[in-house]
């Protein structure tokens, strides 16, 4: 093996810096401490539907078309998958220079695309993914034993003990199948991806000792991995940061409300189709089928019809100090009957989805019941920019670090599917909600969440140990490891190679024309995003 990718998400100095001091991840240290090393600046939106597709095509979302979890056709929405992937992987361009690859656990790679070698689908594929080739998936299993995409247990009701133990059993799973897939294959290229170093911190927060134990599994797996494969070089990186948020949740959609761009409906469907524990409001269970719905539902409906949502029934419900209950015991359809929602159709601007990290006008000629007329588009959007800069939280911080047009930070085919105007939060301290109906500042919803910075780590023999570091950002993944195994990158990635290693220069590679089949449409799939606050 020439060169390998380890990915490890949302991985940052602030959690690794303990486990090291600890002597935790000992493998992870040595490549972090013998090799080059350093802070990895991560994109905008930095979540892992949008970040891992630009860390493995070297291209910002304006080319490779991924800004969220999901995606939108008008004002309807769906999941993404790799049907949506514009732009080709690290591993079809090495597929072009006659190099073979093996890739496991990499987001947003199904449906599948053919190349020389091995692709197990990772996160946003359904739970049963299709494999490349075709057959691998059983015969993974047959292999190794069990290999699941997601939990085999989510949500709430999960206890930690049940969680840990998810937690260890992907981890090793991914280990495993990368080495057996290693020894089937003998690529020379290899990708493995662990995504529990993320969710744990969605999960559980402030649990130091989960955090330990999932990462000495992480680095457990890939020190088996190093002594498998002997790669020449090793890259460890990943796709943001994580950290604790100590400022406020900012509820863009309900200043919008307040100053006139947005309005809202208890009718319809809209975004999001269901609920998750958020800030006290009532919840979404499982229970949606259970006798009785419907008349509790049409209750909830006319309750809000005059004024009484279920956001200001659960405050009253938290006030009363019963909102435990009740959000064991709301059912979903109940819930959204009596939410308060951003009527997308009749609003001028509003916020779609929180993970876009920005707002999108109702354009008249481009979205359906446009209500913007288009000569008025840079005058109202100049507006809003300025509306927004200036917002301050209840203790005098700037709501955000960042008010920009989408130019800023999106460019290519795909830029003009990008939010309007991109807030940034203000050191990614605040927590960005897209919902409706409440006040417009809040505590947090989740203690922890996605920060900016992440890591990467090379090491190897064409690993300048004693050169320039460099600034390296998220666009220069792809064409660093391009170079370290002698192949010049793609010319139309936003990244170049990162001084520490060798160039050999760049060229233009075909733009990717086949489709990846059909989109993935998995129940599991929405279940765990909103499992993980990704959908409010």
């Amino acid at each position: 093996m020439q060169a390998l990718v380890v990915g490890i998400d949302a991985a940052c100095y602030p959690v690794l810096d303990p486990l090291f001091e600890a002597d935790a991840i000992p493998t992870l240290e040595r490549l972090f401490e013998g090799g080059a090393s350093g802070p990895l600046e991560s994109q905008i939106p930095p979540w892992t539907a949008s970040a891992w597709p630009s860390l493995y095509s070297g291209k910002n979302p304006g080319k490779h078309g991924i800004y969220d979890f999901v995606t939108f056709e008008g004002y309807d929405w769906r999941v993404v998958s790799a049907a949506d992937l514009r732009e080709p992987p690290l591993w079809q361009l090495l597929d072009e220079n006659g190099v073979s690859s093996v890739v496991v656990n990499a987001p947003v790679t199904a449906p599948v695309r053919p190349f020389d070698g091995a692709l197990v689908p990772g996160y946003m594929a359904p739970e049963d993914p299709t494999c490349h080739p075709d057959g691998l998936r059983s015969e993974i299993r047959d292999a190794i034993g069990p290999y699941r995409v997601y939990p085999e247990h989510t949500g709430e009701t999960v206890s930690r003990t049940e969680a840990r133990a998810e937690y260890l059993a992907l981890t090793a799973m991914r280990g495993e199948a990368f080495r057996y897939l290693a020894d089937r294959f003998d690529p020379e290229f290899g990708f493995v991806q662990f995504q529990q170093t993320d969710t744990l911190f969605h999960e559980f927060p402030d649990d130091p000792a989960l955090v330990r134990d999932v990462y000495a599994a992480v680095d457990s797996e890939v020190e088996e991995i190093l002594s498998a494969c002997d790669p020449d070089t090793v890259f460890v990186v990943s796709d943001h940061g994580m950290g604790p948020y100590d400022g406020h949740e900012v509820r863009t959609n309900e200043i919008l409300r307040m100053e006139g761009y947005v309005s809202t409906t208890t009718e319809g469907t809209g975004m999001p189709t269901w609920s998750t524990v958020r800030d006290g409001r009532l919840t979404a269970r499982a229970d949606d089928e259970e006798s009785g719905t419907g008349a509790v539902e049409r209750i909830m409906a006319g309750l809000s019809a005059v004024g009484l949502t279920s956001q200001r029934i659960g405050r009253a419900c938290e006030r009363l100090g019963i909102d435990g209950v009740v959000r064991e015991l709301a059912p979903a359809r109940a819930v959204r009957a009596g939410s308060e929602r951003v009527a997308f159709a009749s609003s001028e601007a509003y916020v779609r989805s929180r993970i876009e990290l920005g707002v999108r006008m109702n354009v008249a000629g481009r979205d359906p019941e446009g209500t913007v007329p288009q000569r008025r588009y840079e005058e109202v959007r100049s507006s809003l920019i300025d509306l927004l800069a200036g917002l301050e939280t209840p203790d005098g911080r700037p709501a955000f670090e960042e008010v920009a047009p989408r130019e800023a930070y999106f460019h290519g085919p795909a830029a003009e599917e990008a939010v309007d105007i991109v807030t940034v939060p203000h050191e990614f301290d605040q927590f960005l909600s897209a919902t409706v109906g409440t006040e417009p500042f809040g505590e947090p919803s989740e203690p922890w969440n996605h920060k900016r910075e992440g890591v990467i780590a090379a090491a190897g023999n064409r690993v300048d140990t004693d050169g320039d570091f460099g600034s390296p950002h998220l666009f220069d993944v792809a064409p660093t490891v391009m170079a370290a195994m002698g192949v010049p990158y793609d010319e139309r990635m936003d990244g170049r190679p990162l001084p520490f290693v060798p160039s050999h220069g760049e060229r233009r590679y075909p733009t990717r024309k086949e489709t990846a089949g059909d989109t993935v449409s998995d129940s599991v799939v929405q279940e765990r995003l909103a499992d993980l606050g990704y959908l409010e």
